[in-house]
Formats: C-alpha cells, structure tokens, sequence
C-alpha cells in the first residue's frame, strides 16, 4: 500500500466549548476541559506532520467553539473550493471564515446555492464523490457539487442520528476501499455501498460509538481515535497501518479526527 502525501487544513481549538446542543452527542452542562482539546488536537497535528502531511491552519474567532471542526468549511478538489452554508445559525458565522481563507489561498471559489456542510457530508472516494443528506447538507446540493467538480455524486441517505454527517459513518480509505456502519445508512444506500464496495470494512456500532469511523487515510496509514480498537484490529488485518489519537475532549461536541481535518486537493494529480 502507498501512502499518498496530502495538503490539510486544520483549525486551533482556542475558543473550544459545548455552549448549546446541535447533534446527540454535545450536553451543554457536562464540563469540557479546553486545555486539554488543544492537547488532543496537537497531537492529531503533530500525527499528520510526523507522516510526512503539509498542514497549514486557519486562524479561529472568537465565539465559534466548533470552527475547529475544520472539515465542515468547505469541500476543495482539483483546485476548486466550494464553500458552506451550515444548517445551524450557531456556526452560520464559520462559512464566511473559510471562505475567505480559500480564497487567500487561490482556489478557484463557488458558493453553495443549498445547506452543505463541506467534507462533513462529501467524500471523495477514487472517481465518486459520496454525499450524505438526512440531517445536514441539503439533498438539493448534491446536484451543485457534480456540476462544480465533474464527478459522479452518490446520495448517501443517512437515518442515525448520532451519525448526522457521513464521514461519521464512513471513511474513505483508499480509492477502491472504504470502511462504514451499514445501520448508519437506508436500506437503499446500504445496497449502493455494497455494490460500489463489496470488499469494504463493516464497522460495528461499538466502533462507530467512539467515532471510530471518524478518520483519515493516506492510503496506508489511517488516522483514527484511539477508542476504536476493533475497527483498528480490521483495519490492520486488511493491511493498513492504523495511528490512534485521544480526542474525547473534541468527542464531546460530536467530532473526531476527520471532523478536525479537511483535504486540500490542489490538482487532479492529487486525489
């Protein structure tokens, strides 16, 4: 297996908190040590760096405790950048943030005509973009994405709600191969993902618990939250090598390492 070296964005958890309760997993009143999410999340950082990974970082503002959820700023391919439109008006003020960082940056800019909460809901898996709907990004975005990217876009109909957006429930780990929890998925998109897939990893609602699936692959090594020991054991077996992370701080407002990681993918060369 050969790992792919890859461009990321990521956000400092400076202002990181549960101020209010926007999915299942977030309870304003059980305490949240932000000392230690900035710990966790330099570790996540450090992780991608010691793989040989570029990350650059996005500065965080004041008052947007979940812009360190850098995965739902935006969805960026070959060059092009579409940005957000969340769902939620407690993180409304993110999407322009990101926005304006992809567009210092040069990508080529689009705004979302419909609710899409970036790579939270859009995984780009060989020459297929998978896009989740049911909780967040709006079905009617998959339409915009295809016609912006020029992939064929795969509606991923979600129906859990501990599993709101898809790279909770799904990780892309190499261009032919990926890992999912088949309960996360409608009767229909489980036999999409079969078809698609049919040597995938099943994850086990244990795993998916931990947000085990809530993890990043190069190609060879899989980033993911350390709590997710038997999908690592799978994973291990097929021939990956897996890196576990502490990020049950960050876990506490419903995100893991890919939550915390956005792809940057400059060219075609760079899937």
């Amino acid at each position: 297996m050969d790992a792919t070296s890859q461009r990321l964005l990521m956000c400092r958890p400076t202002y990181f908190a549960v101020d209010y309760a926007i999915n299942p997993w977030m309870d304003p009143s059980a305490p949240v040590d932000a000392a230690l999410a900035v710990r966790q999340w330099e570790q996540l950082r450090q992780t991608y760096l010691d793989l040989g990974h570029t990350v650059e970082e996005i500065t965080p503002v004041p008052g947007l405790p979940d812009m360190v959820f850098a995965a739902n700023g935006g969805t960026v391919i070959d060059g092009k950048a579409m940005a957000v439109q969340f769902r939620d008006p407690q993180r409304a003020d993110e999407a322009p943030a990101y926005r304006a960082w992809f567009e210092a940056a040069g990508f080529e800019m689009y705004d979302p005509k419909h609710v899409n909460e970036g790579e939270g809901d859009v995984l780009l898996a060989g020459d297929h973009l998978l896009a989740g709907t049911g909780f967040r990004t709006a079905h009617a975005a998959h339409a915009q994405l295809q016609e912006v990217f020029g992939y064929p876009v795969i509606t991923m109909q979600l129906v859990d709600p501990r599993f709101y957006h898809l790279d909770t429930a799904l990780t892309v780990l190499d261009e032919q191969t990926v890992a999912y929890l088949p309960e996360a998925f409608s009767p229909g998109s489980q036999a999409v993902l079969r078809r698609l897939f049919p040597d995938a990893v099943h994850a086990t609602m244990a795993d998916a618990e931990v947000l085990g699936l809530n993890a990043v692959s190069d190609g060879r090594h899989v980033v993911l939250p350390a709590q997710g020991t038997h999908l690592a054991a799978k994973l291990r077996d097929r021939g990956y090598e897996t890196i576990g992370v502490d990020l049950s701080e960050l876990r506490k407002a419903g995100g893991g390492p890919k939550c915390c990681t956005l792809r940057l993918r400059q060219g075609k060369a760079s899937k």
